[in-house]
């Protein structure tokens, strides 16, 4: 982890101000497509090159059980979790479909999925442990643990690098998960419970009322130190969100576009931010969920989604369709021409 914190550099300026300078003179008002210029710019700075091209696509998406879903926080059993990472190696789910249609690989790995899973040539095996223990009894991890998620994270990437890299999509799969990322979220931003915390997967009135009770049983349990993000991470994370976190630093310290997906890969993001906060550069928010603690995490981190189609599903379905978004941008910026090249004339 240290290694690869070590390695994550600014963004290359010189990159960005000659992509300025061809989306300057492209045939069109300047600035008039809006944030895909902005995105190409920063994509620029992040490969070091002023024209940058997307060929290899891989989305992560990461699985793990939480204790604290014997408090009743989710409408659905924990069953489904390891029921899901079968959907997933058949190819059947929303992110196989999403991926397919961009052009993406999907890397699914266990980082703490609370069945033993059967072997399977499209599943990475990174268990920290058989899920979470409930963050309202004490820590869901150990530090220990919470490191160990990380690098888990930092391995898959680098696992994939030699097949090639040139962007990256976060996804999750975990029952319990957005329980999680509301209290990471309530720690890292200050901001109240019953602000961040969200009906997840579809809970009732009441449910989400008792949902708000957990988290805030647990943080005055845990008292995790918003300084330090993996006391958080391991007071009251996951494992995946902490593989996320790792997935985020690893894509950064090879020097490629991160395109997080919605409320978990954000939760991850801010632990990310915390350990490193050099990675917000990297960062790309494809979107802004339904849960309404992802728009003040987005805040606090300083991002801007590309788009709101209301999702809430996770995965990395927003991820996908962010990857497809930043590949045109891409496309504007090298394959538009400019004015002189077209003979158009410019503004007077």
């Amino acid at each position: 982890m240290d290694r690869v914190i070590a390695s994550i550099r600014p963004l290359d300026e010189g990159a960005m101000q000659e992509a300025i300078k061809r989306q300057d003179s492209l045939t069109k008002p300047q600035g008039s497509l809006g944030q895909l210029e902005s995105l190409s710019i920063q994509i620029a700075g992040i490969r070091r090159n002023s024209l940058p091209s997307i060929v290899h696509k891989v989305i992560f998406t990461l699985a793990a059980d939480h204790g604290v879903t014997q408090e009743g926080v989710s409408a659905y059993p924990s069953e489904v979790t390891a029921q899901m990472v079968y959907n997933f190696l058949s190819g059947g789910a929303a992110i196989n479909v999403l991926a397919r249609h961009v052009g993406a690989k999907v890397v699914v790995a266990d980082l703490g999925v609370a069945a033993s899973l059967a072997p399977h040539p499209g599943l990475k095996s990174k268990k920290v442990a058989m899920g979470t223990r409930s963050m309202t009894k004490g820590p869901a991890m150990s530090r220990e643990e919470a490191i160990r998620s990380i690098e888990a994270g930092i391995e898959l990437v680098e696992d994939e690098r030699t097949g090639g890299i040139d962007i990256l999509g976060t996804g999750d799969m975990g029952i319990g998960n957005t329980t999680a990322s509301s209290a990471i979220t309530t720690v890292m931003t200050g901001r109240d419970v019953a602000l961040v915390t969200g009906r997840g997967t579809g809970l009732s009135d009441e449910q989400l009322r008792t949902k708000v009770t957990v988290i805030k049983r647990a943080i005055e349990l845990n008292r995790p130190d918003a300084s330090d993000g993996i006391d958080v991470l391991s007071k009251v994370g996951g494992f995946e969100i902490g593989g996320i976190a790792g997935v985020i630093l690893a894509g950064a310290g090879l020097g490629v576009p991160v395109v997080i997906d919605g409320f978990i890969s954000g939760a991850a993001a801010l632990i990310a931010a915390s350990l490193c906060a050099q990675v917000k550069s990297y960062l790309i928010a494809s979107h802004q969920s339904v849960e309404k603690g992802h728009r003040v995490l987005l805040e606090h981190l300083g991002l801007r989604p590309l788009f709101n189609l209301d999702l809430r599903l996770g995965e990395g379905t927003g991820a996908a369709l962010g990857i497809s978004l930043a590949e045109v941008s891409l496309k504007i910026l090298t394959g538009m021409a400019t004015f002189a090249e077209a003979g158009v004339s410019e503004q007077s």
